[in-house]
């Protein structure tokens, strides 16, 4: 085993014996089998001489291709046997296509048995690939693709998909087994953050189905009937739910990142979606036992549960873990949630964990609408800076940094964040500058496409570029689709940003002197220091 796709990866170097996350080496062994085989698929699909036999509808194979994909990004899926099943669905995917002449030998690899898996010492890992900095440069493009999968996956089941996107995803696998330059897989990485600004902004359209969120005040308690539990970022998942849960009894609570769906007029209809409850993934194994009933994982972040809470995890899309209970999708798209309502209605309602409550909702139109007032509050110097505090929360006690840093702002900033690390500062009751919340909360990761928009339209209205805006970038990130979200503010050109609490492991010493000399990459590093660098005071 070898991985550092993670902010958390041990000694800041890589995981070798289990993963920081709880994944088994074997699990990780599967899953680096399964990315290798992805990458021989893609190099036959795009390869093949004209007029060879090929597949003639690969819709199935594109939708496999991004699921397996996002199941082995961190804490999704640590079911070894669902792996077991993608490595089959992929080698038929791949022998569908005739083999190519003089194709690199890897592209035919088929594992014999188990032990041949989980016992290649790195022979089909990244450590496979012997140059310190071309393995730099693929690991990025390989956790940034696994980040885009996972937000091409949200829209696809909304109804919007883009070929030229599933085209990069198979062409930035394929590389795996091609020859670049170092300069030429540089320009590919940042290809696949040009990509990924596509796929938010796809994402974005295809949230719309439920509606322009609204600046909203979300409460946090509890009322006195059984409830389920929804985690992750699917919102189809959730709109099913409520719909089944309807005169069941059983009431609906969201937790993390599902937040944003109290702030879609579609949601708001249902009174059964009670509040969000608890905070970020990172505190789950608190949290979710004292909420008594069932919990669904819709998409990462799982965490293992502890022993006593096990049966009272589902799982559904790409998300697994052994011994939870599946819930697969119907052929016609939908998926049936009785048998986890029927688990509710056996439990008690949760326990209140007396939170006060969240303001959400503010995406990209949402703040715009807000745009005459807030170019009026700058222009009054009521409103001196912008910082950019989106990405992901985690467990490492380092990350109280993001508190201190919000606390430490002065109250002329204002924050904009999406993803969870906006748990570590939502409740700190910052204020407002003249009715414009000091926290503008966009949502999701997934709705990370609203912070670029804010900021475009805000260089358009003041007649600058991007880069000259009173605006700073102090990011966190844990995992592969804050990666891309990274990247794709590099390809959009954005400068000095300020990332952490640690640099991606996978960054060759060459790699990073490249991101320093061409963007300004900086690692944060004290409170007093980074308001300084970013000019906050």
């Amino acid at each position: 085993m070898f991985c550092q796709q993670c902010e958390e990866t041990a000694r800041g170097l890589g995981c070798t014996a289990g993963g920081v996350c709880g994944k088994s080496n074997d699990t990780a062994c599967y899953q680096d089998a399964v990315n290798f085989i992805l990458s021989g698929l893609a190099y036959r699909k795009i390869h093949q001489p004209a007029g060879a036999k090929v597949p003639a509808d690969t819709a199935k194979q594109d939708k496999a291709v991004v699921e397996i994909l996002f199941a082995t990004l961190t804490n999704v899926n640590f079911d070894k046997e669902r792996f077991k099943e993608y490595l089959k669905t992929l080698i038929a995917y791949r022998d569908a296509y005739p083999i190519i002449s003089g194709e690199p030998e890897g592209c035919a690899w088929t594992p014999k048995s188990e032990e041949e898996i989980v016992h290649l010492e790195g022979g089909i890992g990244l450590l496979a690939i012997e140059d310190d900095n071309e393995r730099s440069l693929f690991s990025l493009l390989l956790f940034g693709l696994k980040g885009m999968c996972a937000y091409y996956s949200h829209a696809e089941v909304l109804g919007k998909t883009d070929p030229d996107i599933m085209a990069f995803i198979y062409k930035g696998l394929a590389s795996r087994f091609e020859v670049y330059t170092i300069a030429e897989r540089t320009e590919l990485v940042l290809e696949c953050g040009t990509v990924g600004a596509k796929v938010l902004a796809l994402l974005d359209e295809a949230n719309k189905h439920y509606g322009t969120t609204e600046i909203t005040k979300v409460p946090c308690g509890v009322k006195d009937k059984p409830g389920i539990l929804v985690t992750g970022h699917d919102l189809r998942d959730l709109e099913m739910l409520l719909e089944q849960t309807k005169g069941t009894g059983v009431d609906v609570y969201t937790h993390g990142e599902m937040l944003i769906a109290h702030a879609h007029p579609a949601f708001k209809q249902y009174d059964n979606l009670i509040a969000n409850y608890g905070t970020s993934w990172a505190n789950q194994k608190d949290e979710f036992p004292k909420f008594n009933g069932p919990v669904l994982f819709t998409t990462n972040c799982l965490v293992p549960p502890p022993e006593e809470s096990r049966g009272r995890i589902f799982t559904t899309g790409s998300v697994g873990f052994d011994g939870a209970v599946h819930i697969p999708e119907k052929a016609d798209g939908s998926k049936d949630f009785s048998e986890i309502i029927a688990l509710a209605k056996r439990c008690k309602a949760p326990i209140d964990l007396k939170l006060s409550e969240v303001t959400t909702g503010a995406g990209h139109d949402a703040v715009l609408a807000l745009a005459p007032k807030i170019l009026k509050l700058i222009e009054e110097k009521k409103i001196r800076r912008f910082v950019v505090m989106a990405g992901c929360d985690g467990r490492h006690k380092e990350r109280r940094y993001y508190t201190e840093f919000a606390q430490a702002l002065p109250k002329d900033v204002i924050i904009l964040t999406a993803g969870c690390a906006k748990y570590r500062y939502n409740r700190l009751n910052l204020g407002e500058i003249d009715g414009v919340p000091r926290v503008l909360d966009a949502g999701q990761c997934n709705d990370s496409y609203s912070l670029v928009v804010i900021a475009t339209e805000l260089a358009k209205a003041l007649k600058i570029p991007v880069n000259e805006l009173p605006l700073s970038f102090n990011i966190a990130w844990y995992e592969q689709k804050a990666i891309l979200v990274f990247l794709t503010l590099l390809a959009l050109g954005i400068r000095d940003i300020m990332i952490g609490p640690h640099l991606p492991a996978c960054l060759s010493p060459d790699v990073l002197n490249t991101l320093v000399e061409r963007f300004g990459v900086q690692p944060n590093t004290t409170v007093e220091a980074d308001l300084k660098t970013l000019h906050l005071v």
